[in-house]
């Protein structure tokens, strides 16, 4: 009977090719038909058909396996919304980790289980279009990295991706592995009094990184070469309003945990958000993180270990709606204008980068 299922499954899948770029190639197979959001796994086959072998970035791509956006999900045109797990990531302790090797003609599978992850429920029974994002970030495999700063050097290798459509009947909700467990907890929940204390540390100096930021931005406005930086092309109201947001979160029911109901501390994974419920996790190296003081003596912008900006980073993705495009405070510069006001991690550059020229 299972056999048959596969087989059956297997005769329904589609597989859509992918323009190739810097020798990769992506091919995803999925059903045209699903019964229910329960359905909705698919397989994505990355295959190097150039001549070298390379080591791809799997953060934010179909490389990655946690329960994070790999696919933009659409129906009717209308963006369906992501209710999975937004990351802080972390390259220097395990920076191998983060990057998958493909052999030069080999192909490499992940399986994405997407059922829990978007809501579907809301959108409504239909046909959804999936397009898989392929923005990879790859080097040759025998490269070292950069023990300071691990993605310099990384070259985009974009792969044009096209979306495909899945005809969902049943869109009733599929709760993510663990959600069920959660109970609801205080603002900071952590059997560890020395792990509370760091978190609650951290939110308050999250909080007062982007004050500090809102202050910067009023008296400098868009000609400040800090925000120049991070922020050219964006307008300061509009980076203004998501760093108050912050600095003005006081919600008592959001939860700032140190366990990791869902899985995803990797050894690279600082801590992350659950989109659905704004709750922030906390991984056991973020307690490797200085305090935002260290800026003036110990530690540089660059190496993105301040606990208060890894906070902040958490509290944009709860409270103002950023995503992770990219990680480093550099990667971060060379975004477009559009992506620099979402990606988290240009506020925690920002912010840091103010503290330290400013402060110290």
């Amino acid at each position: 009977m299972l056999f048959a299922s596969l087989a059956l499954f297997a005769s329904a899948a589609l597989a859509t090719p992918l323009q190739r770029a810097g020798g990769l190639q992506v091919e995803i197979s999925a059903p045209k038909d699903a019964a229910s959001v329960a359905d909705l796994s698919f397989e994505a086959k990355i295959t190097n058909n150039g001549a070298e072998d390379l080591k791809v970035l799997k953060y934010g791509t179909v490389l990655d396996s946690l329960p994070t956006r790999s696919f933009a999900v659409t129906k009717d045109g209308a963006e369906v919304d992501f209710t999975g797990v937004k990351l802080s990531v972390s390259l220097e302790e395990n920076a191998e980790n983060a990057f998958t090797v493909i052999q030069a003609g080999e192909t490499v599978s992940v399986t994405h289980d997407i059922s829990a992850l978007f809501d579907f429920e809301s959108a409504g029974a239909g046909t959804f279009s999936f397009e898989p994002l392929v923005d990879f970030m790859v080097t040759k495999a025998d490269s070292e990295l950069d023990a300071l700063v691990p993605l310099a050097g990384l070259a985009k290798a974009k792969v044009d991706s096209n979306a495909f459509e899945v005809a969902v009947s049943n869109v009733d909700k599929v709760a993510l592995l663990g959600e069920a467990e959660l109970e609801k907890r205080s603002r900071v929940s952590c059997s560890t009094s020395s792990y509370n204390s760091f978190i609650s540390s951290s939110y308050t100096e999250g909080k007062a990184l982007a004050s500090l930021g809102v202050s910067y931005i009023s008296q400098y406005g868009s000609s400040g070469s800090i925000y120049s930086a991070y922020f050219s092309g964006v307008s300061t109201s509009s980076v203004s309003s998501k760093l108050s947001a912050v600095a003005n979160e006081n919600s008592s029911s959001r939860t700032l945990s140190c366990s990791d109901p869902y899985s995803v501390c990797d050894g690279n994974v600082i801590a992350y958000t659950l989109t659905s419920t704004t709750n922030i996790y906390f991984c056991s190296i973020f307690y490797n993180e200085v305090a935002t003081s260290r800026l003036c003596s110990g530690t540089s912008v660059a190496s993105r270990n301040i606990r208060g900006g890894t906070t902040l980073h958490e509290l944009t993705h709860a409270v103002a709606s950023t995503d992770d495009v990219t990680y480093g405070c550099a990667n971060d510069q060379a975004l477009s204008a559009s992506n620099k006001l979402r990606n988290a991690d240009n506020y925690n550059c920002f912010v840091t980068q103010v503290y330290a020229s400013t402060q110290c």
